[in-house]
């Protein structure tokens, strides 16, 4: 008997854990930030140990708060996806610092990659463009510069994963090590037609595959939870990377579904079915989630800095206390006037894929003030959602007639009605914003038999608001191309879509 459902959304900058009931409603949460190490110029580290502890903690709380029954729980796990922690297999301590998906530590590797000619193959194979964004070249980098690594790695003695594969082995207390295909898909290393991992790929690495973990279909029994972390036996039966699970939670179960998520970073996600599209315009063919065997594909691009904007806005210029503020300064400005922030803080993602492109605020005049700057902030966020739409239509789809939106920063009204103006696309909001963790308890309620289906869980989705395009098409047009050009003002433009 099922009576609850527990996500694990393990995040950039915060680690969560929801307890939703067995219709898929929310009971409780609990959230925890952890610290941020950047060690160098575009280095992004995050202490894996940390991130277990803080996850371990906030389950421990939501069963003791709710009075919840872990043997009548079952459990969900989302993450950060191309986070990569090497870890040993007889003590399960991390070697290092985790490598976080924000880091371009490995950049010239990835440019030598590419200009000895590898790209199409390893595009052709995973999807994936060669981008230190991605866990392999992070993983090689472990292996070259910890002492010992690459030798103990051929041994069999230590284990490579992202941060779901990493929560597992903690929580089954060592006795498993697995991912499932949506984060398998984003290493460099996953054949995603074949779905298997690739020799080839990890001959061009140079990543011994006994560090590999096992690969599973998203809804599946990934293990059991040692009865000492919550006094009974729990069942992990869900796993998705964060992107893939805000899709499952959307519901986007039909081709031509899209979603996108606003948290730490921005990722659309369009559902293309059973076709893995590969894109001409610089996107991410990916598995979307692989139920029963069967792989569903969508087409992704990624933003690496949305919400993590607005935390600079606050942690780094101290404009604002709290990003609630946004919306009130927002609302006093008549746009941003001209004002544009390019939040290349880590590079640029899809469409332009530059991993040596850094931040710009531009368009400053002598009445620039803090609302200006922090509106440029907000609309940025627009801006590049853009670019990802415009993208995936020029890869063939059609406008979709509405984006689901969810995550942290879709609170915000202004917002979220400056998306529809500035897309020229309706845009909806769920009664659920936290889509993301909802998509790893449904994964889990489906395996365990909570859902039947597909369709039972796309019943459960319910709209808050729908916003709809108020901004006249010539306006819309103008600010369009003030944001292309201060994007090229800060990044080599020449290879987007």
């Amino acid at each position: 008997m099922t009576d609850y459902l527990l996500a694990i959304d393990q995040g950039t900058t915060s680690s969560r854990a929801i307890l939703f009931d067995a219709q898929g409603r929310p009971l409780g949460q609990k959230q925890k930030e952890f610290r941020q190490h950047y060690p160098g110029d575009g280095w992004v580290e995050h202490d894996a140990m940390e991130i277990w502890q803080d996850c371990l903690a906030l389950c421990r709380e939501l069963f003791s708060e709710h009075g919840a029954d872990p043997a009548k729980t079952v459990i969900g796990i989302t993450n950060q996806r191309e986070t990569t922690v090497l870890w040993e297999r007889d003590t399960g301590q991390p070697l290092a610092p985790a490598i976080v998906w924000q880091d371009r530590r490995t950049a010239d590797r990835c440019e030598a990659l590419k200009k000895a000619g590898h790209e199409a193959m390893v595009q052709a194979r995973t999807g994936l463009l060669l981008d230190p964004y991605f866990s392999a070249t992070k993983l090689g980098w472990l292996l070259d510069n910890v002492d010992g690594a690459r030798r103990r790695a051929e041994k069999g003695e230590l284990a490579f994963g992202t941060i779901d594969c990493w929560l597992l082995w903690q929580l089954t207390g060592g006795a498993n090590h697995a991912t499932d295909a949506t984060n398998a898909s984003r290493t460099l290393l996953f054949n995603i037609h074949e779905q298997r991992w690739d020799d080839d790929l990890l001959a061009l690495f140079n990543i011994p595959s006994a560090v590999l973990p096992q690969v599973h279909d998203s809804a599946a029994d990934f293990g059991t939870c040692v009865s000492d972390h919550f006094g009974a036996p729990v069942k992990v039966l869900g796993m998705a990377g964060d992107q893939q699970a805000a899709l499952v939670g959307q519901a986007c179960f039909q081709p031509g579904m899209v979603k996108s998520t606003y948290g730490t970073g921005c990722f659309m996600m369009l559902n293309t079915g059973t076709d893995a599209v590969r894109s001409e315009n610089r996107l991410l063919t990916t598995v979307g989630y692989r139920l029963n065997g069967e792989t569903t594909y969508a087409l992704e691009g990624s933003i690496f800095v949305a919400g993590a904007a607005i935390q600079w806005l606050r942690d780094g210029l101290r404009l604002i206390a709290d990003a609630s503020e946004t919306e009130a300064l927002a609302r006093s400005v008549s746009g941003a006037r001209g004002v544009y922030l390019v939040p290349a803080f880590t590079g640029m993602g899809a469409p332009w894929w530059d991993p040596h492109a850094r931040g710009a605020l531009l368009g400053l005049t002598r009445d620039t003030g803090i609302a200006e700057v922090v509106t440029a902030g907000l609309e940025s966020v627009c801006y590049q959602t853009l670019d990802l739409l415009e993208a995936m239509m020029a890869d063939g789809a059609a406008r979709p007639t509405a984006l689901r939106v969810d995550g942290g920063m879709v609170v915000n009204n202004w917002l979220t009605q400056a998306l529809a103006d500035i897309l020229g696309t309706q845009v909806d909001r769920p009664v659920v914003t936290e889509t993301t963790a909802l998509g790893a308890a449904y994964l889990a309620g489906l395996q365990a038999g909570v859902f039947e289906s597909l369709d039972a869980v796309a019943g459960q989705w319910q709209c808050d608001r729908s916003f709809r395009p108020a901004l006249d098409e010539p306006t819309r047009q103008q600010r369009y191309a003030g944001w292309r050009q201060a994007v090229a003002r800060v990044c080599d433009t020449g290879g987007a879509g």
